[in-house]
């Protein structure tokens, strides 16, 4: 000791204890500074991490955590934790940031944007579809968008990729492929037939036209497939697409009506016609062709057939007076959007009782049910909706039917009483199935695989 201090004398140490205990202040500040905001920002982080783990505890109480479509699988090795992902999701709670790293969270509520996917700055996202306990149908489809039968491609929805810049894009990407290779030398009515009048159907005809190729759009309903069927108010896109023959299209919170009338106006402006009302039932493969059947016994043929189907088939539908008008649709997107209006729901499955509680804080809503009870509903939506009928949150018609709908009201009829009745209405909502495209595609030929879990768009 007394050694030390004979060094520390001998070689000024004393002379500069002042500075020596200044600097020593100094730097002991600065740690104690930056050891703070560590300690902060751990705390903090922890505190986030605990709050993504509820919600995904919660999501996965109430059934939300499974995926039903297109989702991200985020690689933790790879995942730097920057919350681009986060911040690109135009939806809410979708993903979030658990111990520093990307996770999902209510994974049924991703509609498969992918907006994560491309944000993402180290590629550490891809899109799965399926998982081990659920599989997906998907029909296999090559990096050319054509099937295992030759000459009949697939697009949009039906391929595994929903959204309107998607099956906009994969669309145009289709025809483009076929027409590389097209020869005009063979006796069909038509070098390519589109099936459906959707984002992809559309995007598809119109690149078809730019690529001279003399094409035929058959939909089975109207123009617009899906997207007719959602209410005015829906936002149906909110990011730029490039249409052929059209170039982009930078409305950004586009809605419905918007969007048609847009697609209305470049196919009038194109000489490019839809056959509405015209539902293929059948296409088989003869001397080299493409013999299409529809329901009205119709025959169409083609060297190219386009499939631009939604994966959810034909909505089930309930065949009266007023269906086809544009207050009904058969998906809700955005019960947020809709406030004040008279809703009638329609069916007793999950879908239905969701979004009747989805719209019922903001609108009157009515839920109409053909049969006596609700059965087979997940327990929290069971109890959630004998809650909001003991509440009177919900207005629920047991033993009911529609029979019409009109502007303002709809017309239904009570099992027990046969009393004809009505009830002021502005939208209808309906719930009670669909027609799923898997055999129809099983019957084309098609080869349609189960996927459990499988990357459908990952990073090269």
């Amino acid at each position: 000791m007394w050694v030390w201090c004979y060094f520390l004398v001998t070689n000024g140490y004393f002379e500069n204890m002042e500075v020596i205990i200044e600097e020593f202040l100094t730097y002991g500040f600065i740690l104690l500074l930056i050891f703070g905001v560590m300690y902060f920002y751990i705390r903090r982080k922890n505190r986030k991490s605990n709050e993504i783990e509820a919600k995904i505890s919660l999501a996965k109480e109430e059934g939300l955590y499974e995926p039903v479509s297109l989702y991200p699988v985020v690689d933790p090795k790879r995942c730097i934790g920057s919350g681009a992902c986060i911040k690109a999701c135009p939806e809410h709670d979708i993903l979030g940031l658990r111990n520093g790293k990307a996770t999902i969270i209510n994974a049924s509520q991703c509609i498969g944007h992918g907006a994560c996917f491309r944000a993402c700055p180290v590629e550490a996202i891809s899109l799965w579809i399926g998982t081990e306990k659920r599989g997906v149908d998907l029909p296999h489809v090559l990096p050319t968008f054509e099937t295992n039968v030759p000459g009949i491609f697939i697009a949009g929805e039906l391929g595994g990729m929903g959204l309107i810049r998607n099956a906009v894009t994969q669309g145009r990407e289709a025809v483009e492929n076929i027409a590389k290779s097209f020869s005009k030398n063979h006796k069909a009515e038509y070098d390519l037939i589109v099936v459906g009048a959707g984002p992809a159907g559309i995007s598809a005809s119109l690149a078809a036209k730019k690529a001279g190729l003399k094409v035929l759009t058959l939909e089975q309903d109207t123009l617009g497939g899906s997207v007719f069927t959602y209410p005015r108010s829906k936002i149906v896109m909110t990011h730029p697409v490039d249409l052929p023959l059209h170039g982009k299209v930078k409305l950004m919170e586009t809605s419905k009506d918007q969007l048609l009338d847009l697609w209305n106006s470049v196919l009038n402006k194109h000489n490019i016609s839809i056959i509405e009302k015209s539902k293929v039932e059948a296409i088989r493969s003869k001397d080299e062709l493409f013999e299409l059947e529809i329901l009205n016994g119709k025959l169409y043929t083609s060297k190219t057939v386009l499939l631009a189907l939604g994966r959810r088939g034909t909505p089930r539908k309930l065949n009266i007076p007023g269906e086809m008008s544009q207050k009904v649709a058969y998906r809700l997107l955005d019960p947020e959007l809709i406030k004040s209006k008279n809703i009638v729901v329609v069916g007793g499955g999950d879908s239905a009782i969701e979004s009747a509680l989805l719209l019922a804080n903001e609108n009157k809503v009515t839920l109409s049910y053909r049969n006596d009870k609700f059965s087979r509903l997940k327990p929290r939506n069971a109890q959630l909706i004998k809650e909001a009928i003991i509440s009177g949150l919900l207005n629920v018609k047991f033993n009911s039917n529609l029979i019409s709908i009109d502007d303002n009201f709809v017309t239904y009829t009570e099992n027990e009483t046969s009393e004809v009745l009505k009830i002021e209405n502005d939208l209808v909502y309906i719930f009670v199935g669909g027609e799923l495209p898997t055999e129809f595609l099983k019957k084309t030929g098609i080869i349609v695989k189960t996927k459990y879990g499988d990357a459908v768009l990952k990073h090269k």
